[in-house]
């Protein structure tokens, strides 16, 4: 606990007892100098009672010292505040560790493949996924393998026996381009030009439709194959791979260029045998 003594000289008095000397030499109270500073009562007690750690910082405690002084007509010796409320540290400067260029040049490399990655655990089912679809789309299958018929000999035939042949089932997508191909050699047959002719000059996926839209034909045909239609026979017709497909309609080329988009071309044959774009 300080007391203090008002007969000891006034460089042994500390900053708070030489300050409440000077507010009662000027006839002031404590109330009265805090309201002439504006600062809280319990500074002015603190500020008398050297109590600094209730004030603030060393910096906040040195200037309501100045200006209590000035306020009560005292002087403070700089030497004395210094010693009694200390010296302000300087902040304590932090060194931050250079980072390598190497290490930054990895930590990037790092996160590029990190990325690479992700996009090709995305990308790739889905690639993988589409490519499926696509395969099974253009896939030819057959419904059941041709049989052969037994063969019979002579010796085991019964007089006037009659051995019919087990029938035979074809592939559909085989026997469909049969008859598209008996149905082209009857309209070349007769001399005049087809309502429609295909030429292929390459692989190519085709759909023929007729005017009611049932599918007269469905099939992936190779290049030097061709399709003949007689008059009234098509309504819509669908080629994959159009670029290598000579189309003519009533003996005439057809560009169908206008009517192709992604290499797939679409398009209508009316009854008096002209051809329109469809949308699909």
């Amino acid at each position: 606990m300080k007391q203090s003594n008002d007969t000891a000289p006034e460089g042994a008095l500390s900053c708070g007892s030489r300050l409440r000397l000077g507010r009662e030499s000027a006839g002031l109270t404590q109330q009265e100098a805090s309201a002439k500073l504006k600062v809280p009562l319990r500074v002015i007690r603190a500020l008398e009672a050297d109590d600094w750690e209730c004030i603030g910082a060393p910096v906040f405690v040195r200037g309501q010292l100045r200006s209590y002084a000035r306020l009560v007509g005292v002087e403070l010796d700089a030497h004395l505040l210094q010693k009694e409320v200390g010296v302000v540290a300087p902040p304590e400067l932090v060194s931050h560790g250079h980072v390598p260029r190497y290490r930054r040049v990895f930590e990037q490399a790092t996160r590029r493949a990190a990325y690479i990655a992700i996009t090709a655990v995305i990308a790739v089912p889905v690639w993988l996924e589409t490519s499926r679809h696509l395969s099974s789309e253009l896939s030819v299958q057959s419904l059941e393998v041709p049989v052969d018929p037994p063969a019979t000999s002579a010796s085991g035939s019964a007089p006037g026996q009659r051995m019919d042949p087990a029938p035979l089932r074809t592939p559909l997508i085989a026997s469909m381009g049969s008859l598209r191909s008996s149905a082209s050699e009857g309209v070349s047959g007769s001399g005049a030009a087809p309502a429609l002719a295909l030429s292929f000059q390459g692989d190519s996926w085709v759909e023929v439709f007729d005017a009611e839209g049932e599918v007269l034909e469905q099939a992936l045909l190779s290049s030097g194959d061709s399709r003949d239609y007689a008059e009234g026979e098509v309504g819509r017709v669908v080629l994959g791979n159009s670029a290598a497909v000579e189309v003519r309609a009533n003996g005439k080329p057809v560009d169908v260029a206008a009517f192709s988009r992604a290499n797939v071309a679409r398009f209508a044959l009316s009854s008096d045998g002209s051809v329109a774009p469809v949308e699909n």
